[in-house]
């Protein structure tokens, strides 16, 4: 918290947490916003505030500044409550709730951000649904996108295959947006005869603030479920920075770019699939994911996995005893994500970094290596320069043009449900979509 000498004049203003304060010096503007509690990092000195934009801002202080109450602490923002109503004669759509910013809100008492105790609260702004379908809502979980492991994918698995398998003709999953495309690979391998389109979406900004791209996501997710003839896993978000349209990507294909754009996630070595009016709902298909004739066959969740197993970056300089380490460690496979073609430093004479014998003695010992490319768009490929013969020759396992967090959920998921001698077989054939026979996507 604070220090005395800052709490003394914090009192004489009258202000606490919460209040909405202006600070300003004799010489210098003033800055306006919400009296934030002070962590330990920030150090004693420092006063925290959030500013109307909705950023935090430390400011020194000392004795040229001056501080005064504006306003009385505000109270949490409240969703008010909405009675989700059945119309059996639209199409009906399951929505799956998982927590992350999507389904989050900010305290301005503190700063901070928290999750929503019921989706429903999420829908409050959102009258048009109603006429687009017939929502169903199953709060499965809260939790933040990086904490959700694989069991957390088994259960979406699970509960995505029962609701369509009860009648519900799409699925949108509300997630967080960090490990969305973690999700969007499991679920891609996990489900088994999908005729019908599993959508996650999720917001980079929270449902309370002006420029949340929340709303106008799930909007274009839920006429993707209800209304698109799209099978398969997708993730739907914005296509730009504007509200003109969201893009539908294929959940293997696709990655988040960029830390907070709202058009955060773009599809690699790949194109979208569709692409949604935010205004008139209207779906341009670009890719052929199209449903079958027959859609009467029941979806079947297929949700072994195996948790040991890890990405490995390589760099200069990088010591190849890390894969020691996890050999030890008892993982079944590890992806490297390698440089351009998809290499590690094997150069004759470099003892002190012997990748090549510590692969060839990882392969012997049971575990499952692939190679994936740290430039993300393009593929890798052993047969153009010694380097990735040697490691082809060693037992590596080159990953065409999947991206390593696919390649990374698809051998945890191979390794669940096959032995080693299979998954290692089928980890470079396309499954769902990871692997594209000629990658031609400008970029």
């Amino acid at each position: 918290m604070y220090s005395e000498s800052i709490e003394r004049v914090l009192k004489a203003a009258g202000a606490s947490l919460g209040d909405e304060i202006r600070v300003s010096r004799k010489a210098g503007e003033a800055l306006e916003g919400v009296l934030m509690p002070n962590s330990d990092s920030n150090g004693e000195g420092i006063i925290i505030i959030k500013l109307k934009n909705g950023y935090n801002m430390g400011v020194r202080f000392d004795a040229s500044l001056s501080i005064k109450k504006l306003a009385g602490r505000r109270e949490t923002f409240a969703f008010p409550k909405v009675k989700i109503d059945e119309n059996r004669k639209l199409p009906r759509v399951t929505l799956i709730a998982t927590g992350g910013t999507i389904g989050s809100k900010v305290d301005y008492a503190t700063g901070g951000v928290y999750t929503l105790t019921k989706p429903e609260e999420l829908l409050y702004l959102m009258p048009e649904l109603g006429g687009i379908a017939d929502i169903r809502i199953d709060n499965l979980m809260s939790v933040w996108s990086e904490d959700i492991t694989f069991n957390e994918w088994q259960r979406l698995a699970t509960e995505t295959a029962k609701a369509l398998n009860e009648g519900s003709r799409g699925v949108v999953i509300m997630h967080g947006t960090d490990t969305m495309h973690y999700t969007s690979a499991a679920l891609s391998f996990m489900l088994h005869g999908l005729n019908a389109p599993v959508v996650l979406t999720g917001a980079q900004r929270s449902s309370d603030r002006g420029s949340s791209d929340a709303f106008m996501n799930v909007a274009c997710a839920v006429r993707i479920a209800a209304q698109s003839d799209f099978a398969g896993v997708g993730i739907c978000m914005h296509a730009d920075s504007s509200d003109g349209f969201c893009n539908l990507m294929k959940g293997t294909k696709v990655r988040k770019l960029h830390t907070s754009r709202r058009d955060a996630f773009k599809p690699v070595n790949s194109r979208p699939l569709a692409r949604i009016s935010a205004e008139s709902g209207a779906i341009e298909y670009v890719g052929d994911n199209r449903k079958t004739a027959d859609a009467n066959g029941k979806v079947k969740a297929v949700t072994g996995f195996e948790p040991k197993v890890a990405l490995v970056k390589f760099h200069p300089n990088a010591d190849p005893d890390i894969l020691a380490y996890y050999s030890k460690k008892g993982y079944k496979g590890i992806i490297i994500e390698g440089t351009g073609l998809g290499h590690v430093a094997v150069t004759s004479g470099k003892e002190k970094y012997p990748w090549l014998d510590a692969i060839r003695e990882a392969v012997e010992s049971g575990m499952v290596i692939g190679m994936t490319s740290q430039c993300l768009n393009g593929r890798v490929h052993h047969n153009v320069y010694t380097t990735g013969r040697l490691l082809a020759k060693a037992g590596v396992i080159y990953c065409e043009d999947m991206l390593p967090e696919v390649a990374l959920v698809k051998l945890g998921f191979l390794l669940g449900n096959y032995d080693r001698k299979k998954a290692a077989e089928l980890l470079d054939k396309n499954l769902a979509g990871e692997i594209t026979e000629r990658t031609e996507v400008d970029w």
